[in-house]
């Protein structure tokens, strides 16, 4: 069994809930996913116990979070090169840090992303059905991805 990370900042719940729903897609294939919050991930090396990631955080000012920038650059100290991944954002309007963390883990850390590209939902839409399962969908992809 492989485990994945889900890896997160929240501000009001919303993505928290998000990553736990992506948990449940990723359990669904057979892996073992572990959800964090950015902010309780102290250095690199702590990544090195994984072999699948999802990072995530809501979209503030047309953004990324302060937070989930400090941890992208903790990240990439990792060398998570060829490692699967994903991203996912939340949002009230536009939604524009999913697709960022999408790039930078594709670009920057040359990892091998699930083919779906970002997830994005609007807050409105987390906690439905349609949510629920967009979200388990996209845990599913990350999950079989790394299966293999």
């Amino acid at each position: 069994m492989s485990k994945i990370l889900i890896a997160y900042v929240s501000r009001t719940g919303n993505t928290e809930k998000m990553a736990e729903y992506l948990a449940e897609g990723v359990r669904i294939t057979g892996q073992e996913a572990v959800i964090a919050k950015t902010k309780d991930i102290n250095n690199e090396n702590e990544l090195s116990q994984y072999d699948g990631f999802i990072f995530g955080c809501p979209t503030y000012h047309r953004d990324m979070t302060a937070g989930m920038k400090t941890f992208l650059f903790l990240a990439q100290k990792a060398n998570l090169v060829g490692k699967i991944g994903g991203a996912f954002c939340s949002h009230t309007h536009s939604g524009e840090s999913g697709p960022m963390i999408y790039d930078t883990m594709m670009h920057v850390f040359k990892m091998d992303m699930v083919d779906l590209g970002p997830l994005s939902l609007k807050e409105g839409v987390i906690e439905t059905s349609d949510g629920l399962r967009a979200c388990q969908d996209y845990g599913k992809a990350v999950g079989s991805k790394l299966a293999g």
